[in-house]
């Protein structure tokens, strides 16, 4: 059977049909292949690039033209997964006006299917004017790591009744504004699971337990490319950077002793030719 574009109603119909949701990040086409090949359900080009792949200390520093110039490489990598672009910090949070400028650059430049953006109840409004605007908002609550120095870190969040009820009500204020879709991260999973249960819309869970509709992991996490650190709730696949590290030291050592480019590498010339190159 022929694959075809996945669509926000198709992600709907497998919330209500109880089967699960993928979601993994890309940033450049040939990982958004892999991902897309594989079979994922969505890609979200994340602002987590700027730690992953940009070398920053955290998400905060990453720009909407660095953000679309990484989506428009995903979109071209990608032929089925439903696509969608993570708005950076202060794209979002100065203005309506703003936030819906910018939402559409993901939209009309970077070919992105939607957006993400972080926040709870205070961003409904946001979510809002968006959608208006004719593009889908996937939600982000919990750990939002654009804020993380107001969270007090990178930490659980809504792991006292005060604010897992306050947790609770914003997914159902993001609803209410129009967000298809909700990731949620570090929460506890018997918190997610009530959220789930008690919004129409799907969730998308990253530490946040099983019962989620979804699960998303950061790619380089997956296949061990990003070395830093490894969150709690990340299960590493495969671990690639050891292997890439030590062929790219074979590399170094065959090319030092000459042993590469071998003939298997290199393009001959005749002999006779060769005679008269020298003659000449």
């Amino acid at each position: 059977m022929e694959r075809k574009k996945v669509t926000i109603a198709e992600l709907q119909a497998k919330k209500d049909a109880g089967q699960k949701i993928t979601m993994m990040t890309a940033y450049d086409y040939p990982s958004a292949q892999l991902v897309d090949q594989a079979g994922i359900d969505t890609i979200l080009v994340g602002d987590s690039l700027g730690m992953v792949v940009l070398g920053y200390d955290s998400t905060v520093p990453v720009t909407m033209d660095e953000m679309i110039h990484h989506c428009k490489a995903v979109r071209r990598g990608t032929e089925h997964a439903f696509i969608i672009g993570d708005m950076p910090f202060l794209s979002y949070q100065v203005s309506l006006e703003k936030a819906v400028e910018n939402a559409g650059r993901f939209i009309k430049e970077a070919g992105c299917d939607s957006v993400k953006l972080e926040g709870g109840s205070d961003m409904a409004p946001v979510v809002e004017a968006v959608v208006r605007a004719g593009i889908p908002v996937c939600a982000h609550i919990g750990l939002t790591p654009q804020t993380a120095t107001m969270l007090s870190g990178f930490k659980v969040q809504g792991k006292d009744a005060e604010s897992a009820r306050a947790m609770v009500q914003s997914a159902k204020d993001l609803e209410v504004a129009g967000a298809f879709m909700v990731v949620m991260e570090c929460i506890p999973d018997l918190l997610a699971a009530r959220i789930t249960r008690e919004i129409r819309i799907p969730t998308i869970g990253i530490g946040a337990g099983l019962e989620c509709d979804g699960q998303v992991l950061v790619y380089h996490d997956l296949v061990g490319l990003f070395e830093r650190f490894t969150p709690k709730f990340v299960k590493q696949y495969t671990n690639l950077a050891p292997t890439i590290r030590d062929a790219l030291i074979q590399y170094r050592e065959e090319v030092e002793q000459g042993t590469f480019p071998g003939p298997e590498h290199s393009f001959a010339m005749k002999a006779e030719e060769a005679e008269k190159l020298v003659d000449s």
